[in-house]
């Protein structure tokens, strides 16, 4: 029991008590006498008949306890301070832990396992480790570079000195950033690195990136006249949670899929989300996840199966999968040839029309809620779906860029299907070009 406490109360009225009835024990049988007091009588000036001195110790144990309650309410107010000033000081303690403490929260699962924070990921980048983040950039340089030798070959069969000045101009730009990437390399292996100045850094280097890329992409516009509608790639270069591509058309209700396309990534840990497909009601209507060390996944309304896919080697690959909700029997197919298969995937669900389709991020909601973990980092091309499982052959020709070759009949791959956003490129489409 604690000094000060309402405990302490009563164990005085027990102790006073006793203490009477030892007094009275000395006078033979205890009695009990009734004596009444006038309404504004002092009840402690009664006394009983022959008890003259026990009243006048009552009187006192009842003021002595009167003054040891005015004073524990007196420290209770006090405590009361103090416990709300410490509560005030363990609320702002708690929230800057939050705060340090998101960039390393781990997220469990796959693609259907969400976080509990916001997805607001825009400073994703500039929060991760500075060894990942430099392995990003030299990617994100290494893809302009290989955008400019595509110009380079482009000028040379079509000579502007317009186009040779800006390519040149770019070019310098792109060798000062590797520079800086270097510079900050070393740093890190001196000791010299200083966190304050890093999302500073970044935020510069960042900027330059993108008006590269803008300019790049303004350069590339003068090829599209060029091309076929379909010989185009979209590039994801860096894994955030605002580039994408969203198809402007939607699915229907299918009994069947099969889902092909040209994929490059060597992001690791995990190429992320390639394509997602979310309806009202159900994010994970149709994904396919790369994220973290799991291997690839197709969710099916959150049903999961794990695809044999080994493709995260930097090199242009063909995949499929193919699937009918009759017994949810599945195939996944690598480079024109069959590498796995299963059943009992969402069996006997259709997939629901009406919902959102989105190249290079995960849907936690419809149309939205991406987090920059889960983005695809990398190359894609030649997205096509079909309403009908596909057969080998027509597998195996899609693979080789066979002219016989047939595009999606619900979605055919076609830069008039396909919206861009924030900062994700279009360029011409090369993979088939090496294989042929």
């Amino acid at each position: 029991m604690a000094a000060g406490g309402p405990g302490s109360l009563l164990l005085l009225l027990l102790l006073s008590l006793l203490s009477l009835r030892g007094r009275g024990q000395g006078f033979g049988q205890t009695r009990f006498i009734c004596t009444s007091v006038p309404l504004d009588g002092d009840m402690c000036a009664a006394t009983a008949p022959g008890g003259g001195g026990s009243a006048e110790e009552l009187k006192s144990t009842v003021l002595q306890l009167r003054e040891t309650v005015l004073q524990q309410k007196e420290t209770i107010m006090n405590q009361k301070e103090t416990i709300r000033e410490l509560t005030a000081k363990l609320g702002r303690c708690e929230s800057q832990s939050v705060l340090e403490g998101l960039p390393g929260e781990p997220k469990g699962g796959g693609a259907g396992r969400k976080g509990g924070f916001s997805k607001n990921t825009m400073g994703d980048l500039s929060r991760a480790p500075a060894a990942e983040t430099l392995s990003q950039l030299g990617q994100t340089l290494q893809s302009l570079k290989t955008r400019l030798e595509n110009l380079e070959q482009f000028s040379r069969m079509n000579s502007s000195s317009q186009t040779n000045n800006l390519k040149d101009i770019l070019q310098n730009k792109i060798d000062d950033l590797e520079k800086q990437v270097l510079s900050r390399v070393n740093s890190l292996e001196e000791g010299k690195y200083n966190p304050k100045n890093e999302s500073e850094e970044r935020g510069k280097i960042e900027s330059t990136l993108t008006s590269l890329h803008q300019r790049i992409t303004d350069l590339e516009k003068g090829q599209k006249d060029n091309r076929p509608p379909d010989r185009f790639q979209l590039t994801f270069p860096l894994r955030t949670n605002y580039m994408y591509a969203k198809v402007k058309k939607s699915l229907p209700e299918m009994y069947a899929f099969s889902v092909c396309m040209w994929i490059k990534s060597n992001a690791s840990p995990g190429m992320g989300t390639p394509f997602s497909y979310a309806v009202p009601g159900q994010a994970n209507e149709l994904v396919l996840i790369e994220w973290g060390n799991n291997p690839m996944e197709i969710l099916i309304n959150d049903k999961v199966a794990k695809l044999p896919f080994v493709i995260n080697d930097g090199k242009w690959h063909h995949i499929c999968v193919t699937w009918t909700t009759r017994d949810g029997v599945w195939e996944a197919y690598q480079d024109g040839t069959q590498t796995g298969s299963g059943e009992n995937l969402a069996p006997y669900h259709p997939i629901k029309p009406q919902g959102v389709l989105v190249l290079g991020q995960e849907q936690d909601t419809l149309g939205g809620g991406f987090d920059a973990t889960q983005a695809f980092v990398g190359e894609l091309a030649h997205f096509n779906v079909w309403d009908r499982k596909l057969s080998p052959g027509e597998v195996y020709s899609l693979a080789t860029c066979s002219t016989r070759a047939l595009a999606g009949n619900v979605i055919a791959w076609a830069e008039a299907n396909i919206d861009i956003y924030g900062g994700a490129t279009k360029w011409t489409f090369e993979a088939c070009r090496q294989l042929n």
